[in-house]
């Protein structure tokens, strides 16, 4: 967008929140205010519940790992307890060059055979000296090679305990092996009193360890896995999915970590930790917790809160609307009744009082000031429509000079000829036409009068003209009790015969026709003169024009604003002409009569 259009644009945004009303602002402002404060407590307490629940989430993991530790530890106390049972209690009290272990070592596995795949006792060359249940090596099999006889032989003061591994070292006649851990200590063995150092061997049964921790694991949230001090992974729920390389572990760095909770990210992906020692091993118990896993706990939360605060605005934002409607409405009310005085229509009955104590009371001071605004206003207005009937029916009344000269002059040779009639006629027309031109002081007269007038002036005109033109008179005798302005037809005559129809030699033509059409009349006044250029024609009615050289001097523009100060501007009087054909003017007034006119004038005045 360019900069023109964006400060044009800005600028439509200032004036359109010039315009804003009270209501929306009350609603707009509380709304924001109420949807600002509900956010910043929903999200306070959503953070503040996601801490909480992520903590929770690690406290159970840890009690998890404390359980899980604490099952583990009694398992391996019971498996140390069972090597101790057969050192302190069998091979310490026996004399291995006459005496064998091998009822008691069968003994103990007996005893404990849920627990125990194999017991052994080995001599320091590799030699198998008593084992249970199966005293018999496999050929080829070398105890001295063994992972568990090696580290046994560099730390002979310690327990050790072994990765999981196939059991295959002796012969078993179901060709059946189990994964174990081996638990190897190095024992003192008694020849005549001689000490010879040897190897007992315990090997743990592995599905023990591996239900212990798939139990745990069952739960679906992240899972627990297990490794030894080097990081070596001793159990995890994937460790097929490991060891063929289609999954990967963390384990070498969590064998890094000091027990305790940990947050690290792992081919991308954020996840809580916690390591927890087994004692006597070595081993580490390590819970992993991805934290997206956290997060899906919250879904739920999410879209709870999402409805409670979707519910929540709709709420705030309907009662906001209703609470500032009612505090507002009575104020748009009253604005909306003063619009109306700006239209002009100054009807003190309309402004609305209602609302509160301050909307009535200037409600009530506004209704008071429109009162004396419109009685002042049509005060007025009256002075000024009596003094602008008062021109213009002065101005109307005026008799042309050359007019009255010429026909008294007429008078005067019709008399010296001795035409006394139709000097006696021409004096009684004038007569006529002065009678109605005063008319007692009244402006308002029938069409019926209004026509007598025009038939006067036009006896005295043909006379004086030597009836150069003819005159047709069509009036319908419905409209004739009608009223009309006095004195509006005459000069219509008098324009059509200076200015179309004087010049012509016996060919001239003047129609006066009145009807009735849509409940309203219309007199025309038709010549068939030479017409009215456009340009002369556009501005007949618009301009306060006069006559040039003959005529009575008074324009179209007064008898078309003599109809609309008498009779409103629906009336009028309209001009229409065409160049070598003619003019017609067409006066347009009410079907009234004189009594109907006078409740009118009177109404206007109440």
């Amino acid at each position: 967008m360019k900069l023109p259009d964006l400060k044009s644009q800005l600028k439509k945004v200032r004036r359109a929140s010039k315009r804003r009303s009270i209501q929306l602002i009350i609603s707009l402002s509380f709304t924001v205010v109420s949807i600002l404060s509900m956010t910043f407590m929903t999200l306070a307490f959503y953070a503040n519940y996601i801490n909480t629940a992520r903590q929770t989430a690690i406290d159970n993991n840890e009690q998890i790992i404390d359980q899980i530790s604490w099952n583990l530890n009694s398992y391996l106390r019971n498996m140390m307890g069972i090597s101790n049972s057969m050192y302190y209690n069998v091979i310490k009290n026996m004399d291995l060059t006459s005496d064998t272990m091998t009822k008691e070592m069968d003994l103990l596995y007996a005893a404990n055979k849920d627990n125990l795949i194999s017991i052994a006792c080995i001599s320091q060359d590799g030699a198998l000296i008593s084992a249970a249940p199966i005293a018999t090596r496999k050929s080829g099999v070398d105890f001295t090679e063994q992972d568990w006889f090696t580290s046994t032989e560099e730390k002979i003061e310690n327990f050790h305990f072994s990765t999981p591994h196939v059991q295959n070292m002796f012969e078993s006649s179901n060709y059946r092996y189990y994964w174990v851990v081996s638990l190897s200590r190095s024992v003192d063995l008694n020849y005549m009193g001689h000490q010879r150092r040897g190897i007992l061997l315990v090997d743990m049964n592995y599905s023990a360890i591996e239900q212990m921790f798939s139990r745990v694991n069952e739960r679906g949230a992240g899972y627990v896995y297990l490794i030894d001090g080097d990081g070596e992974i001793i159990f995890h729920p994937q460790q097929r999915a490991i060891n063929s390389g289609l999954a990967k572990e963390n384990n070498a760095k969590a064998a890094s970590y000091n027990d305790g909770n940990y947050i690290e990210t792992f081919e991308g992906n954020q996840r809580s930790v916690i390591v927890k020692t087994v004692g006597y091993t070595g081993w580490r118990i390590v819970s992993v917790m991805p934290i997206s896993e956290l997060a899906s706990n919250f879904n739920q939360l999410r879209l709870f809160m999402l409805i409670i605060i979707s519910v929540t605005v709709f709420l705030i934002l309907f009662g906001n609307v209703f609470i500032s409607k009612i505090v507002t409405d009575p104020i748009r009310r009253l604005e909306e009744s003063l619009s109306e005085i700006e239209d002009g229509r100054f009807d003190a009955e309309r402004i609305y009082i209602g609302g509160s104590h301050e909307i009535r009371h200037l409600g009530r001071a506004i209704k008071s000031l429109l009162v004396q605004m419109r009685n002042m206003m049509d005060e007025r207005v009256a002075e000024q429509k009596e003094k602008r009937k008062s021109e213009l029916n002065a101005l109307q009344a005026q008799i042309n000079p050359h007019f009255l000269y010429n026909t008294l002059d007429s008078v005067i040779w019709m008399i010296e000829c001795e035409k006394y009639p139709e000097a006696i006629s021409m004096i009684t027309s004038l007569a006529t036409l002065f009678r109605i031109s005063l008319s007692k002081g009244n402006n308002i007269i029938s069409i019926k009068d209004e026509v007598t007038h025009a038939k006067n002036y036009l006896a005295i005109q043909q006379v004086r003209y030597k009836n150069k033109f003819e005159a047709n008179i069509d009036i319908d005798p419905a409209i004739e009790d009608c009223i009309t302005i006095k004195l509006i037809i005459q000069p219509l005559l008098e324009n059509a015969i200076y200015h179309a129809v004087g010049d012509l030699d016996d060919e001239g033509e003047i129609d006066i026709k009145g009807y009735e059409r849509d409940g309203d009349i219309y007199i025309e006044v038709r010549d068939n003169g030479m017409g009215i250029p456009p340009e002369v024609l556009e501005n007949l009615l618009v301009e306060k024009t006069e006559s040039k050289g003959k005529g009575s001097g008074i324009g179209l523009w007064n008898i078309n604003q003599r109809i609309k100060l008498y009779f409103k501007d629906d009336y009028g009087l309209s001009i229409e002409s065409e160049l070598d054909e003619g003019t017609t003017a067409i006066i347009h007034l009410p079907k009234l009569t004189y009594e109907e006119y006078k409740k009118g004038v009177e109404n206007e005045k109440k």
